[in-house]
């Protein structure tokens, strides 16, 4: 007898962050999130990296070995419901895709590298969750190992994003290497970090903020020390608290010797330098308390997860600003999006493709001309840049270099060295959506007032026929058509084009 009630949707996040992995499992239970496993381990893989960037085996190793104890907890997950996202020290290394294809093997999910503006928003968007009571306008500030988010919101909605280089992994090779914690060491950091906060400090004080709230390990870690020694209320820091446990670190003399009551002996070697960070922090702002918010990154990539193909999917939004910004005519996108999902259906049974990776399609054929804005000139190539390298929330790198890719690979000579550079599993999909994009593109060539829908498309493996209603008729697009079956041929691909045949309109 079945259950009158279904199971409900499982969901799991994994922040790869410069110093600890966690794991984050919930039920969907309405719009929230219900937890059911929860996962955190020091990893330090900002430690391994050496002076030119490059992870150690070692640092690859504790990567690999916390992952295979993740593992399990995926293993009955729909792969549309875990999302893994590395931060800073992957986006770092210059090896980064040597660890990434280890670990995508032994735990059979993909990993994104996310950019630091998505980092601090998808942290914006945990913390939020987290408070939920209202509290005006909050700065949101998140000490990682190896970079810093600092975000103003106001209820889910982030009004100013950033990522500075600068976390307690980092700073402690670069400002306590020698083991010992001095004045002086300790104030190189805090001027390192007020250098690094000049860029935002005034944009940031001119937005404002009522709210000062803390996010993430370092700050929790400050604030249960400052309770545990009675310098300040639970779960809050205080500026003269801040004062007090810096004069105690100091008086440690060592990192070896930094032992606190309230402070895990796994955080102690890194705590300095993160306790240097938030100085800086309160320095620059002028701050007098920060209060403590358990909602993290890993909470936002739940969140965010559960808008994802849906009317709040962030990414969506960022698009449509895109298309507003760069005056892309809204009509020919149109055109062309509805004519590929058109061709689209016409090859699902011999082409299947996720609802995420027809929904990349539409975006693609929507955002295929955003290059105009830059030059008529090998436009193109200008969409793909802009969409690699613009910061578009929502989107991981991965994302983005697959989303531009379509945008380059949507006319002229197909791009065959940008497809190599795409991961290995996804080279068949993409160029079999690109080849959907160019033809949906060819045949809007005229930029008419509807989509055209008159065209029928088979696939037989590889091959594609595509048959068009009085071809004879329609010279130009015969000519435009003739010459895209002869740049998918010098791509290795085949397209073949004829009258619309009445068996062909038949079956279709």
């Amino acid at each position: 007898m079945s259950s009158r009630h279904p199971a409900p949707r499982r969901l799991a996040a994994i922040d790869l962050g410069s110093n600890s992995f966690h794991l984050l499992v919930a039920n969907q239970v309405g719009g929230d999130l219900q937890v059911v496993a929860k996962q955190g381990e020091k990893v330090q893989l900002a430690a391994g990296l050496d002076d030119d960037d490059i992870l150690d085996e070692a640092a690859m190793q504790r990567a690999l070995a916390c992952l295979e104890r993740f593992a399990p907890y995926l293993s009955d997950l729909d792969p549309g419901d875990v999302r893994i996202v590395g931060t800073n020290a992957l986006r770092a290394a210059h090896n980064r895709q040597t660890l990434i294809d280890r670990a995508e093997a032994l735990i059979g999910h993909p990993i994104e590298i996310i950019a630091g503006r998505e980092e601090a928003r998808l942290i914006y968007l945990g913390a939020a969750h987290a408070l939920a009571e209202v509290h005006g306008r909050r700065l949101i500030v998140d000490i990682g190992g190896g970079s810093t988010e600092f975000i103003i919101g106001e209820r889910f909605e982030p009004l100013a994003l950033e990522s500075l280089h600068m976390g307690c992994v980092a700073y402690t090779q670069r400002f306590f290497a020698n083991e010992e914690i001095t004045e002086k060491a300790f104030r190189k950091a805090e001027l390192a970090a007020l250098s690094e906060l000049a860029n935002i400090r005034r944009p940031y004080q001119a937005l404002g903020w009522q709210d000062p709230v803390g996010s993430s390990g370092t700050i929790k870690a400050i604030a249960a020390v400052q309770a545990a020694y009675g310098d300040g209320p639970e779960g809050i820091v205080t500026r003269q608290g801040l004062m007090a446990l810096r004069r105690r670190l100091i008086k440690c003399k060592r990192l070896d010797k930094v032992s606190m009551t309230g402070l895990k002996s796994d955080r102690a070697r890194v705590f300095p330098a993160g306790v240097a960070i938030l100085c800086a922090i309160f320095e620059a702002f002028e701050l007098e308390r920060m209060r403590y918010s358990e909602g993290a990154l890993r909470d936002g990539v739940l969140y965010d997860l559960l808008g994802r193909n849906t009317a709040e999917d962030s990414r969506a939004s960022a698009l449509l600003t895109l298309r507003r910004r760069f005056d892309v005519d809204m009509r020919q996108a149109s055109n062309v999006r509805t004519t590929a999902e058109h061709l689209c259906a016409h090859v699902a049974d011999v082409w299947p493709l996720s609802q995420e990776q027809r929904q990349f399609l539409a975006w693609a054929a929507e955002l295929h001309e955003i290059g105009l804005a830059i030059s008529h000139s090998q436009f193109h190539r200008h969409g793909a840049y802009l969409l690699e390298n613009s910061d578009l929330a929502g989107f991981s790198r991965p994302e983005q270099q697959s989303l531009a890719f379509l945008v380059r690979a949507h006319r002229r000579k197909f791009p065959a060295k940008e497809l190599d550079t795409l991961p290995a599993a996804t080279r068949s999909t993409y160029a079999r959506l690109a080849r959907l994009l160019r033809l949906a593109v060819a045949l809007n060539h005229s930029r008419p007032e509807a989509p055209v829908l008159d065209a029928r498309l088979q696939a037989d493996g590889e091959t594609l026929y595509v048959y068009l209603d009085q071809a004879s008729d329609q010279p130009l697009l015969s000519a435009d058509l003739e010459q895209e079956a002869l740049y998918q041929r010098n791509a290795g691909f085949s397209l073949i084009v004829g009258p619309l045949m009445d068996e062909v309109q038949t079956s279709s």
